[in-house]
């Protein structure tokens, strides 16, 4: 199928300015920081929330490459950069150079700080190691059928005409996944049963969490090591569900279980020591939030952007109905590029360090923009414009597309939520046709660390086959 969106895309990598980054050798040279915004930060952080794109891509306009901002946390201020030479230089720094932030972030309070997302050093490298197999190989290979069949489940339900929000159908499909994956629970469990309350009680988190008040109660916990008000209750209640879960796997457990779960209660470190009660209640919490809930909003900003490409969808359509998958991998690729679920990963600094003319002093906040990086000219031609053609027999950059963050501390999951993303992709596209309600593009909002589509990417269902 010709296309007009066939035309060469974007400069080759070399094109791209080098800048200098790294820590400084000469560490008796003075701090030079990058210019900062002016406002205040209740007013930079409702604006950050509010609005991700016109925040970041107005502070860049008016400050350039690097520049600070003041955002309502632990930090005065933080250094935001978009340059690949400085994302590959803390992506590759050691560990103790350059550790994550998020230890400090607001997902804290509610994951714990036994979490995967939220330990550093050693302690985040012995939990990676206990978590890495069942999400890599054959692992991922055993839930393809399981995608396959929740997605035809799901797409089966859906009724021709009546418009509707995509990301909480997407949440759906992702979420029995994620529970079959890391908890055995196939199907919609008996809701007297642990599982089947987990699997509630899951649901109303993400359907409360998307409420306008809800950004109140992020705001109210930033900082924070333990949870308060609503979200303390919520959590509460959820903790002693999770347990009972925890319990009754433990109580049933012989040895043979390839659900995660069952893998983390036989799973011993170095020191034959196994997870604690506490450990796995982190552990199963990051895994089922972060494995299901960024994958469907990737996949309802996906969606989002297609139904406003006529000539991208049409061609989505017509390869998926052929047989071809290329064009399925390609707009993978660009959903993810354009309207990045994680917008920022961030580091800390712990010695003086160069960004570009900028010298920054050791303790230094540095937020690693993966919008900024998706949206450079120099790297993705017409950078605003969605082009899955772009990635057709190309690789995505391993410092200018950073969806799933990088280094070591590269999402752990990135296999099984591609594999989620083009499987539903591709279902959508064989048994539908869908037009958007309202052409107009739906806004980006931030919801604690992630970026959604302000009216969950409604649709409206023309045609079933």
């Amino acid at each position: 199928m010709a296309s007009t969106l066939d035309a060469p895309t974007a400069p080759a990598a070399d094109e791209i300015a080098p800048s200098l980054a790294g820590p400084l050798t000469d560490t008796t040279a003075p701090p030079l920081l990058p210019p900062a915004l002016g406002l205040p930060a209740v007013l930079q952080t409702i604006r950050f929330g509010l609005r991700p794109f016109g925040f970041n891509f107005s502070a860049q306009r008016q400050l350039g490459e690097v520049f600070r901002v003041n955002l309502l946390s632990r930090e005065d201020h933080i250094v935001v950069t978009s340059h690949p030479d400085h994302i590959k230089a803390l992506f590759t720094a050691k560990p103790a150079e350059a550790p994550s932030l998020t230890g400090e972030s607001p997902l804290r309070p509610i994951l714990g700080p036994n979490s995967v997302l939220t330990t550093v050093g050693d302690t985040h490298m012995r939990q990676r190691k206990l978590l890495l197999p069942p999400f890599h190989g054959e692992a991922v290979e055993r839930y393809i059928g399981m995608i396959s069949e929740a997605a035809e489940r799901e797409v089966e339900r859906w009724r021709a005409d009546e418009p509707f929000a995509l990301a909480p159908r997407m949440q759906a499909i992702t979420l029995d996944v994620i529970l079959a994956g890391i908890f055995g629970i196939e199907g919609r469990p008996d809701p007297r049963t642990p599982e089947g309350a987990l699997r509630n009680a899951i649901k109303r988190l993400t359907r409360l969490s998307t409420k306008p008040y809800w950004q109140l109660v992020e705001l109210s916990n930033i900082g924070r090591d333990e949870p308060r008000g609503l979200l303390k209750a919520m959590l509460e209640r959820l903790d002693k569900i999770i347990y009972a879960v925890i319990d009754s796997h433990r109580a049933a457990a012989d040895g043979t279980g390839t659900d995660i779960l069952s893998l983390l209660l036989a799973a011993r470190d170095e020191d034959g020591r196994p997870l604690t009660d506490q450990e796995l209640r982190d552990e199963l919490l990051t895994l089922v939030l972060a494995g299901h809930e960024t994958t469907a909003n990737s996949l309802a900003w996906t969606f989002e952007r297609l139904l406003r490409t006529p000539a991208a969808y049409d061609r989505l359509r017509e390869e998926v109905r052929g047989g071809d998958d290329a064009y399925v991998d390609a707009t993978v690729y660009e959903g993810m590029r354009v309207r990045p679920v994680i917008p920022m990963v961030a580091r800390r600094i712990t010695s003086p360090w160069q960004l570009g003319d900028y010298r920054l002093p050791g303790g230094t906040a540095v937020a690693l923009s993966i919008l900024l990086v998706h949206h450079r000219a120099d790297v993705y031609g017409d950078p605003f414009v969605f082009r899955p053609e772009r990635f057709l027999g190309r690789t995505p950059g391993t410092y200018t597309w950073i969806p799933f963050g990088g280094g070591i501390r590269r999402c752990l999951g990135a296999a099984l939520a591609m594999a989620e993303q083009q499987i539903v992709l591709r279902t959508v596209a064989r048994h539908t046709d869908m037009v958007a309600p309202d052409q107009r593009a739906e806004r980006a909002y931030q919801r604690n660390v992630t970026m959604i589509p302000s009216h969950g990417a409604r649709v409206v269902v023309t045609a079933k086959r």
